[in-house]
């Protein structure tokens, strides 16, 4: 049964793709809210141990991920999950081309200004009218540097 805001938005979210909320997909959806950045399906499994099996982790994420619950980014050819943008809020990546770690940046508001005007720039030169943008930066992370 759901008890947070993020359990209704999720269970509704489900429900208008005819998929069940349930207590797998709660715990998937627990564990990615309480860490910061993308994670593995790996390091997902060793979060919520034997209440999700790994072959059931992988099902789930792909129901999620068709659903548009969890959103998937690769970095040395592994994908790695976390909630999407309407339930996460909008944010960045830093991405390690060493270690493959993908961790979450909010940039201040005035920075998020000229990442829009950028967007909006490239877009007119295309001819193309951009709707949303995700940015991420590659370079090495403090822990491999």
């Amino acid at each position: 049964m759901p008890t947070t805001n993020l359990d209704r938005r999720v269970e509704a979210r489900l429900a208008e793709h005819e998929v069940r909320y349930t207590s797998g997909r709660k715990a998937v959806i627990q564990a990615l809210s309480e860490v910061e950045g993308p994670r593995s399906a790996a390091e997902l499994s060793e979060i919520v141990g034997d209440s999700v099996p790994l072959s059931s982790l992988y099902r789930t994420l792909a129901v999620l991920e068709d659903a548009g619950v969890v959103a998937p980014h690769f970095s040395k050819n592994l994908a790695r999950y976390e909630l999407a943008e309407w339930l996460a809020g909008h944010h960045h990546h830093l991405v390690c081309i060493d270690c493959g770690t993908i961790d979450d940046i909010a940039i201040p508001e005035t920075l998020e200004v000229r990442v829009e005007e950028i967007v909006t720039a490239i877009g007119d030169i295309s001819k193309f009218r951009a709707s949303n943008h995700a940015l991420e930066v590659e370079g090495t992370c403090a822990r491999c540097a």
